[in-house]
């Protein structure tokens, strides 16, 4: 069946929410390295005016700085820089010195990060910069082991270690710290696909550097406030709403994924990370709302063209995601 996704232009750029996305480091790849380029591309693209607060969801959120505050308040904001802006204001920081922020736990855990969504139930803790630290790694396999994100601020820092990876081996670096530098050369505000094909340039059995900031370390004993339903505009949320941050136009109020739409997601994004070297779980979400009520690929494959055809994704790529789509719809994942 043609789809005729395969280097089809486009005039107009379409609109990826800003969020965390990541990159692999642990394979050499070079498939679709085009459109991961692309993708991130369209994620940092510098947007229109942020609107009005008139037309700004009305929503206050809980905060506290991840190694121990007092607790902060915070409304007002539509994509990620915004609301690290609100954080910073909140406590009295730059917002350089965010690293990231999690959700519903003070510690470092990449399960909980924060995203392009926010619960409406959702207490956001900041993790800021802590100490600074030079490391010497020897490069001695091609693969490092690591898994680099980014906080769509232009923070990169390394969200997984694989067990017995050259990375792994260096307890030094831990999951969390932020590169600052490799070899020297500045790296802050590179997005995370530019970070990964560094790292993945090194030559082998050479000796290179990293410089690196780790979190602010958190008390153990910081926990969120109790749970309870927010007021928006009269009414009582029901905890199964979250607010969707967007680079461009205001943030909008909407229901959380089903489960169904979760299992997508999840294989959708694996798949983006096995064919494209990225894990983008907005540009998953995306897809599968595409292809929610389509009765069969071609059908898809037009709607996926419409919504992000600037991608120019595989047909084998696209495929997949259609049968993943069906398996999660069918109960099979």
């Amino acid at each position: 069946m043609p789809l005729g996704l395969r280097g089809r232009k486009k005039n107009k750029t379409k609109e990826v929410s800003s969020k965390l996305v990541e990159s692999e480091v642990v394979e050499n790849r070079t498939a679709g390295s085009s459109a991961a380029k692309d993708s991130a591309n369209a994620n940092g693209a510098a947007g229109l005016p942020p609107p009005p607060v008139s037309l700004r969801p009305k929503l206050i959120f809980h905060t506290q700085l991840a190694h121990g505050s007092p607790t902060g308040r915070i409304e007002g904001f539509t994509n990620v820089k915004e609301l690290y802006a609100k954080i910073a204001e909140a406590f009295h920081i730059n917002p350089e010195e965010i690293l990231f922020c999690s959700l519903n736990t003070h510690k470092i855990d990449m399960d909980k990060l924060l995203g392009g969504q926010i619960g409406l139930e959702d207490f956001i803790f900041a993790h800021i910069k802590g100490s600074k630290k030079e490391v010497d790694v020897l490069k001695s396999d091609d693969a490092l082991g690591l898994t680099i994100t980014d906080n769509g601020a232009g923070i990169a820092f390394i969200k997984r270690i694989k067990e017995d990876s050259i990375i792994d081996k260096v307890k030094v670096i831990n999951v969390g710290d932020h590169i600052e530098s490799i070899n020297g050369k500045n790296i802050v505000g590179s997005r995370h696909y530019e970070v990964a094909k560094m790292l993945k340039e090194l030559e082998k059995d050479k000796t290179f550097t990293l410089k690196l900031i780790e979190p602010l370390k958190a008390f153990e004993m910081i926990e969120p406030r109790s749970k309870g339903g927010k007021t928006t505009e009269g009414k009582i949320s029901t905890g199964r709403e979250t607010l969707r941050l967007r680079s461009k136009g205001p943030a909008t109020v909407e229901e959380m994924p089903t489960a169904f739409e979760e299992k997508a997601i999840k294989k959708v994004d694996d798949l983006l990370e096995s064919y494209m070297g990225i894990r983008d779980i907005e540009l998953a979400a995306t897809m599968v709302e595409a292809g929610r009520n389509k009765k069969n690929p071609d059908e898809f494959a037009v709607a996926l063209d419409e919504a992000l055809g600037d991608f120019a994704f595989p047909d084998e790529f696209v495929f997949d995601v259609w049968g993943a789509i069906g398996d999660a719809k069918q109960g099979r994942l």
